[in-house]
């Protein structure tokens, strides 16, 4: 039997672009909307209209409803609705989509840098709007560690409309799902929209990003889904370490392999430090795994948000062990992370003459490279044009540099 009363959203007066509904089923008298909004005056009519749709799509016909609004934006009023009907136990098999974005639709790419990656909590839509602005290579929208146990089916309808209704700017479109087995349940709220990076955490076996493999070929036929979807692995414990080339190589979707120090720490039982000594080892070899199956290896968060000279020697650090990008957990640290893994001036003039010396014995038709006395070869000449990507990104050189 359904219930008869229930609630979805957050109220109170720290709540900032986000709503609260409270549905109550009736056997007759229609419908009853009490909306209560600071903005009612100029945009209440449309609010009590996006409702009066809602109600019409999921055939609520006899209810009391309440509903509070804090400055939420279409997408957030859908999601909450939505996750209110279906605790009543209706609509299981419904889903009321916002528009898909003009600007949502672009796709990514296998080797596309990922300098910076931005976490964003699940279940806070007060986050997402301007995430973009901040310019990060990628914008995580996380279901896992930054959402209650209670909230992960409010987080999972919001996630989905924000893939659909957010303006990423340019950025990769990322999702953090739960751990397994949970995580498969994820994976066909996000999949259909336009994500291009999954990540995975608590990775510790092959199998494990095999079966995500499986569950997202699978909802990709159902939905004709075209554009492909990539795999980020996040190891957090001394098994999956030890386990990292495995994961690592697990599918030819893997484009990066990232690890997480906050659980990893906790896991051989030690504090983490600024200094990083404690994990050394691991990221070594995740780094190692990594580049041994051809991807991309990614640094852990730095927690300390208002640290910013601690950050940046922490990047630099990963640069040096490796790594080519760094989680961030405030917009503040994108930037950062982006100068500090610049490329020297030093770096960008060795890979400029590499660069050259490449594509002039290309043109001459030569099968062997040389610069000055030493030998060019292929692994050479891909870490210079990643410098160059790089240089060009952060507009230490322009794009005709060739030429100057």
């Amino acid at each position: 039997m359904a219930i008869k009363k229930v609630s979805a959203g957050k109220r109170g007066d720290k709540v900032r672009s986000d709503c609260y509904f409270e549905i109550e089923l009736k056997k007759s008298g229609g419908l009853k909307i009490n909306l209560q909004s600071k903005v009612h005056s100029m945009y209440g009519d449309n609010i009590m209209t996006l409702i009066d749709k809602m109600c019409d799509f999921f055939g609520l016909k006899h209810a009391n409803i309440t509903c509070e609004d804090f400055g939420a934006l279409p997408f957030t009023f859908m999601a909450r609705f939505e996750l209110a009907v279906k605790r009543l136990g209706l609509g299981e098999k419904k889903e009321y989509l916002p528009e898909m974005h003009k600007r949502n639709k672009y796709k990514s790419r296998y080797d596309r840098l990922r300098r910076s990656r931005l976490y964003l909590p699940g279940n806070e839509p007060k986050f997402y709007p301007n995430a973009g602005l901040h310019q990060p290579d990628g914008i995580i929208l996380d279901l896992e560690d930054s959402v209650a146990l209670t909230e992960k089916d409010a987080a999972q309808l919001l996630v989905r409309n924000a893939l659909r209704a957010i303006n990423f700017y340019g950025a990769e479109r990322m999702v953090r799902i739960n751990q397994l087995p949970k995580g498969l349940e994820d994976l066909k709220f996000v999949v259909p929209h336009n994500v291009h990076v999954i990540l995975i955490p608590k990775c510790e076996n092959g199998e494990q990003v095999k079966n995500v493999e499986r569950e997202v070929e699978f909802i990709k036929e159902e939905f004709g889904v075209k554009n492909e979807v990539y795999f980020m692995p996040i190891i957090e414990s001394a098994l999956g370490v030890e386990h990292a080339y495995e994961i690592a190589s697990a599918s030819k979707f893997n484009c990066a392999l990232a690890v997480g120090l906050e659980d990893y720490t906790a896991d051989i039982g030690t504090a983490r430090t600024n200094e990083g000594k404690e994990s050394y080892v691991a990221r070594s070899k995740v780094i190692n795994a990594a580049k041994a199956a051809g991807i991309q290896a990614i640094d852990t968060v730095f927690s300390d948000v208002n640290d910013m000279e601690a950050l940046r020697k922490s990047v630099l650090e990963a640069k040096g062990l490796g790594f080519e990008g760094k989680g961030c957990i405030h917009p503040r640290q994108v930037k950062v992370v982006h100068e500090a893994l610049a490329p020297t001036e030093a770096e960008i003039e060795k890979s400029q003459k590499i660069v050259l010396a490449f594509e002039e014995a290309e043109a001459k038709g030569l099968g062997v490279v040389s610069l000055g006395s030493k030998m060019i070869d292929a692994p050479v000449v891909k870490r210079a044009h990643h410098v160059i990507d790089l240089a060009l990104l952060n507009k230490q050189i322009n794009q005709n540099w060739r030429q100057e």
